[in-house]
């Protein structure tokens, strides 16, 4: 397939904002419970909210560019019944709307209790908002895989690690961000945001490479004999039916060779997972870490991310390019 530059900025973006916000409610989660110290609204969880934010709306910009008629957008929602991307539309927007109430009510600081708990600590809005939107997180990512996994066609989509790999991705990257993130606003976090980022990278590389291992065996299913329904044993494409290209031939396949496929899957795999993996791991074994270099972890690993998008797109391979294997 012809990867989408909107689409992987979108999944990337919305995919690293989902991940900072289920970081963000986990540490004011067991911060109730006295397993983390608790933080003050406005510096971190306002500010943090803000980053998910600012990530999930570039996300949403990004995906208009992949329309063919932005003013008609609100039409991909009315098929929420059956379409996973019509799921994906309403639940992405929610997710946006609960970051952003969880954030106002961190900002003006309300906390009516709803709930006590029997040690005396308090149950307050912005966790039941915290709770609903890192449900809807949850939810997202499992929408936005689906979108893919469920294409029986596309062989190298159609498998449940394509919904793993979304959220542990995801997760990843929003964790190594949330470490960046502590390192500049809450300190004592950094170790505990970093562990569980390195715990969800090294996930994370299991299930990519059990994708890639997975998708490096299969079989095609079709032939170019029964592509085009003839039995000769020996079948030769010397053009393609017309003179010039057509949609079918500019959208259904990347146009790059294997080694250039290669090459981008191995320096996925390098800045995806190894050099954050090591920037995180001198983290904990020194304690705490800088911002500068934290973000720069972040930074490196959301490039690799993108390669690793372009890569999941790249490498599948649609049936019709047995027809159209003169261009592809």
């Amino acid at each position: 397939m012809k990867p989408a530059f909107s689409v992987i900025f979108l999944t990337t973006l919305i995919g690293a904002a989902q991940g900072l916000f289920l970081a963000l409610f986990t540490a004011q989660l067991l911060a109730l419970f006295g397993l983390l110290p608790a933080q003050d609204s406005g510096a971190f969880y306002v500010s943090g909210t803000l980053l998910v934010l600012v990530l999930g709306s570039l996300g949403l910009f990004a995906s208009f560019f992949h329309l063919g008629r932005p003013e008609r957008a609100w039409r991909s929602a009315a098929q929420w019944r059956t379409s996973w991307l019509s799921r994906e539309v309403i639940v992405l927007p929610a997710f946006l709307g609960a970051a952003f109430l969880y954030g106002v009510f961190h900002f003006f600081d309300w906390k009516p209790a709803l709930l006590t708990l029997p040690y005396g600590r308090a149950v307050d809005a912005s966790l039941l908002l915290g709770g609903a939107g890192s449900v809807l997180a949850l939810a997202l990512f499992v929408c936005t895989g689906m979108i893919y996994a469920c294409l029986p066609f596309l062989r190298e989509w159609h498998s449940p690690l394509t919904v793993l790999n979304y959220t542990l991705l995801g997760g990843a990257s929003g964790f190594t961000l949330a470490t960046a993130f502590a390192a500049a606003r809450a300190p004592d976090l950094v170790r505990f945001f970093a562990s569980w980022a390195l715990v969800l990278t090294a996930l994370a590389l299991v299930s990519r490479a059990a994708s890639l291992l997975r998708n490096s065996r299969l079989k095609p299913k079709s032939t170019l004999q029964t592509a085009i329904g003839i039995k000769h044993p020996r079948i030769v494409q010397s053009a393609a039916g017309f003179l010039g290209g057509s949609f079918n031939t500019r959208e259904f396949f990347h146009g790059q060779s294997a080694t250039v496929l290669r090459g981008v899957k191995w320096f996925f795999l390098l800045t995806v997972f190894v050099l954050p993996a090591w920037a995180l791991a001198a983290t904990l074994a020194a304690g705490s870490g800088a911002a500068q270099t934290l973000v720069l972890a972040f930074g490196v690993q959301y490039l690799g991310l993108l390669a690793e998008r372009w890569f999941f797109f790249a490498q599948a391979n649609h049936p019709q390019n047995l027809y159209y294997q003169a261009i592809s």
